[in-house]
């Protein structure tokens, strides 16, 4: 709840900030703590940057150093969660329950579900302190603690193994302090399981962008090598900083915090002069793919910005673009193909709706992933309107593969020509439709208002083209013209796959217009009322 409140009121300020702040590793480094104060997960902040290094938005080297901050920024929240906060745990939940119920969108909105998160952690943090009370006398959790300290490398694994099972490092980190307060653990054994916290809580993310592209899975695993490197020598050392953290804290759960702060405090100081070195390990381990890229594969869809719907919807709308650049690319070849006979281009074209479809597909399911969190008015209006464009390319794609394709295979077949008049004719409604393309895409994008009207109103023009276009064809019918007899079922039908594209393209924009109350409620004129007869109760009329 934290983290999604806090990235839907203020996730995309922070994914700019992080974009911005990466000119140099230190104010990356900077910008890492700063993100994962706010957002209490560095799983999170893994995920924003590695979909960013993945697309070339930031380099890699900049990345692992946003991870290192993050990995401190962690440690903060932990500082601050390890005070006895008890007295503020009702009024983060009275507060923040307030202020999400008394708005209806907005940042303040989720400003209050993140406030309410907060007063759920330090409530289950205190809840875990008075369950674990028992299990001091227990028998069996003696004997545990007994034999996991015994073996400190099998307790490093079994709090990895936990901490990856939680995704989150932070909550592991709270829950170990918790049970050292308690005296349930020993604290030299709390500090060997933050030691495999650390590294379990860099698993996650490794495990999250497997399918991403080298670039983006670099980041991840050059934070892992850090935090291994760094747990293979704190580990030999670990009874020798007793001492200082007690002298530092006689607290035994601030020992831990403490010891987790210094931990990737260290760690930070340490790597951040080496990032350089890092950064081409990770390159030989995972090298770049010499292939080429995979058209009916996604560009735009960021995982990362699923909640944060705005960021979520950008990305989307800038897929869906990408999809109205092939479907304009497939429409211009079909004229070209009507007009060459090329069967190569036509094959081609057909090819091209398979990576239409797929691509959609894509959207689909990624739209889906959004529409599951909490949408304001203005992003479900924003998410209709992606979708039901999108839907509409598809279908556009269906149209010339199943159909235009269709058509000129069977002329390419039968050695047809069209008349020149007849060819000029499907070129200048050819090119009505491209243009409607054109600005139906700026429509989308811009949701401007004249624009969109302007589109509605080629509607009708295409339309009367078509019929114009019809009309001359069945005067060159009447007249003999051979060209035109042999192809007119094709020529007929081009015009009518023509005029339903066009039709699919200027749909995107009745919402926009219907939002902004430019259109009537129905086309239809109202029926015309008779007067009732005085058989049906109206009033006689005598003359």
């Amino acid at each position: 709840m934290v983290r999604s409140g806090f990235m839907r009121a203020f996730g995309a300020s922070l994914r700019r900030s992080i974009a911005r702040s990466t000119s140099n590793r230190f104010k990356a480094f900077l910008a890492g703590i700063g993100v994962t104060a706010l957002l209490q997960s560095s799983t999170a902040a893994a995920l924003i940057v590695s979909s960013f290094a993945a697309r070339g938005l930031i380099t890699v080297m900049a990345a692992i150093a946003v991870m290192l901050g993050a990995d401190v920024g962690t440690t903060l929240v932990a500082q601050v969660l390890s005070f006895d906060l008890s007295w503020l745990m009702p009024v983060m939940l009275i507060t923040g329950f307030v202020i999400n119920k008394s708005m209806d969108k907005g940042q303040l909105k989720n400003i209050g579900k993140a406030l309410v998160g907060i007063g759920l952690v330090l409530l289950s943090l205190s809840l875990v302190k008075e369950a674990s009370e028992p299990l001091k006398t227990s028998d069996t959790i003696r004997t545990v603690v007994e034999a996991l300290a015994g073996e400190p490398v099998m307790a490093i694994l079994i709090s990895m193994i936990l901490t990856w099972l939680a995704h989150s490092s932070l909550a592991m980190v709270l829950f170990f302090m918790t049970l050292v307060a308690s005296g349930t653990i020993s604290v030299p054994l709390g500090l060997v399981f933050v030691l495999g916290a650390n590294i379990g809580g860099a698993i996650a993310p490794i495990v999250m962008t497997l399918r991403d592209n080298p670039e983006g899975r670099r980041v991840p695993l050059g934070n892992f090598m850090i935090k291994s490197i760094g747990v293979l020598f704190a580990f030999p050392f670990l009874t020798m900083t007793l001492p200082y953290l007690e002298m530092l804290d006689e607290n035994p759960a601030r020992q831990i915090v403490n010891f987790h702060t210094a931990f990737n405090l260290g760690l930070a100081l340490l790597f951040i002069p080496f990032i350089g070195p890092l950064t081409r390990l990770s390159e030989k381990i995972l090298p770049d793919r010499p292939q080429e890229e995979d058209k009916s594969l996604p560009r735009y869809l960021d995982d990362s910005a699923i909640t944060t719907p705005p960021v979520a919807l950008a990305c989307a709308a800038r897929e869906t673009l990408r999809v109205s650049d092939i479907i304009q690319k497939m429409l211009r070849d079909t004229l070209e193909a009507l007009r060459k006979n090329d069967t190569k281009l036509v094959k081609d074209i057909s090819e091209r709706d398979d990576i239409v479809d797929s691509l959609y597909d894509s959207i689909k399911n990624y739209l889906a992933h959004v529409s599951s969190e909490e949408l304001d008015e203005e992003e479900g209006v924003r998410y209709m309107q992606i979708l039901t464009f999108s839907t509409n390319l598809e279908h556009i794609g269906d149209i010339i593969d199943k159909s235009l394709m269709e058509l000129a295979s069977k002329k390419i077949r039968n050695q047809d020509s069209f008349s020149k008049e007849g060819f000029d004719d499907i070129t200048f409604v050819h090119s009505r439709v491209m243009e409607n393309l054109q600005l139906a895409q700026n429509v989308f994008m811009s949701e401007d208002i004249d624009m969109a009207r302007k589109l509605l109103e080629e509607k009708s023009h295409v339309r009367e083209h078509e019929k114009n276009a019809s009309e001359k064809h069945f005067g060159r019918l009447r007249a003999g013209v051979a060209e035109t007899i042999a192809t007119s079922s094709l020529h007929l039908d081009i015009l009518r796959d023509l005029r339903n594209v066009n039709s699919y393209l200027t749909a995107v924009a009745y919402p926009i217009l219907e939002q902004a109350g430019e259109l009537y409620s129905s086309r239809l004129k109202k029926k015309k009322t008779l007067p009732k007869t005085p058989e049906e109760g109206g009033s006689s009329i005598q003359s």
